[in-house]
């Protein structure tokens, strides 16, 4: 099985996973999402349930994500990013999403294999291609 899509958006988030805030409470640690967080999350749901397969994938899964984001200064259509945010918290983020929705059977354990890449784009968005290996 195997999913394909491109998800067109002004600006893809740049909030990530790791931006969860602590505050205590009663003397234990309550973990939250700042505004900027849901914000971003609620976009990430969005955009991804529009996709959510009719069967959750099983097995091990190749996940190849895109970003591409919009182009300033003098970058060109098409050039690596190489400025923040980093692939791995930009990524965490889409991949709770796509478990929150139901995309894996089990989880994102199931992803043994990923490939993720930033981009500047004159069509800024998110591709994404998952299939079980």
């Amino acid at each position: 099985m195997s999913l394909g899509f491109f998800m067109p958006m002004k600006k893809p988030p740049t909030t990530t996973h790791q931006q969860k805030q602590v505050t205590v409470v009663n003397g234990k640690p309550i973990f939250y999402e700042p505004a900027d967080l849901k914000a971003a999350r609620a976009m990430l749901m969005g955009h991804l349930g529009q996709h959510v397969p009719d069967q959750k994938f099983k097995g091990p899964l190749r996940l190849i994500v895109k970003w591409c984001f919009p182009i300033t200064g003098k970058r060109k259509d098409g050039e690596y990013k190489d400025t923040r945010p980093d692939n791995g918290n930009s990524n965490k983020l889409l991949e709770d999403c796509m478990e929150d929705l139901g995309y894996f059977e089990r989880g994102d354990q199931q992803i043994a294999s990923l490939i993720v890449e930033h981009f500047w784009a004159e069509l800024p968005g998110i591709y994404i291609k998952l299939e079980e290996v």
